[in-house]
């Protein structure tokens, strides 16, 4: 990864609390080290409390709260887990309305772990193939996607490109397949 994604701004959208750590930094490296620009957006504006597992660990400050991002400011967007993050995500109004209006634009996504609640809460995921923490397999189908067990999946058959993988574990194939993703604008070939 050198330069693939120069000139591109990535939202990483989170809760203010519970996001897996390692699902927000390594993702955030991997664009950085793209030449890409990650931008961190919670809720609120400030504090962004991460977790290992169900350890406190680091906090970040999120650059922007969600009411103030707008979907052409960015080139792709990253849903990290945690299991308490994206539940707290998705009900947060204005960050569903923000995803919903991303997809709809065309935009690519990837998504990790737990992070796909927010896709079904915003009504995302009907029609589309996607992976995820194995728990999140009957909410998937319950809303209409197809939910496959696999380390990293690429889906181009919605209004966008979607990018999802399992767990920690799939990191380094999540990674190098967000920024082939994001380097690519999410063209529907680039998914194949």
């Amino acid at each position: 990864m050198a330069n693939e994604l120069s000139g591109r701004t990535i939202a990483f959208l989170t809760a203010n609390e519970g996001v897996e750590q390692v699902e927000l930094t390594r993702p955030w490296r991997a664009v950085e080290q793209a030449g890409g620009r990650p931008v961190l957006a919670a809720p609120d504006k400030g504090k962004v409390q991460a977790f290992n597992h169900l350890d406190k660990g680091e906090v970040f400050q999120a650059d922007l709260s969600t009411g103030e991002l707008k979907v052409e400011d960015y080139d792709g967007i990253v849903l990290p887990g945690g299991v308490a993050n994206p539940d707290q995500l998705r009900t947060d109004e204005k960050a569903v309305a923000f995803v919903r209006s991303f997809f709809e634009a065309g935009k690519p996504a990837a998504v990790i772990c737990h992070g796909p609640w927010t896709l079904v809460e915003a009504d995302l995921v009907r029609g589309r193939t996607l992976t995820s923490w194995p728990s999140l397999r009957t909410d998937i189908s319950n809303a209409g996607g197809n939910w496959v067990d696999e380390e990293v999946f690429v889906c181009p058959s919605g209004p966008n490109v979607l990018v999802t993988s399992r767990k920690p574990d799939d990191l380094d194939a999540f990674c190098s397949k967000l920024v082939e993703v994001f380097a690519s604008g999410g063209a529907k070939t680039a998914a194949a």
